[in-house]
């Protein structure tokens, strides 16, 4: 009896760090993919009206579009 309440509770201990693993896993997945898009810098085009964006940290970008050179968009 004892011998199968101990099986019992290991394979409760691990199911729920399996599941735990897998969380924490697709958690820190999902984190990287947001935080990527979130830093993204968004530009409006005066010459064609366009809506881009690129990486972040850059000030000034072409269009792709008409290639005209734009500041970014600041909300």
């Amino acid at each position: 009896m004892l011998e199968s309440d101990f099986a019992i509770l290991v394979y409760g201990v691990v199911v729920g760090f399996s599941f735990f693993g897998i969380w924490f896993f697709y958690d820190q997945r999902d984190h990287r993919r947001f935080e990527k898009e979130r830093r993204k810098v968004t530009f409006h085009c005066i010459r064609c009206s366009g809506i881009y964006s690129e990486s972040r940290g850059t000030s000034f970008c072409s269009c792709p579009m008409c290639g005209h050179e734009n500041g970014r968009l600041r909300f």
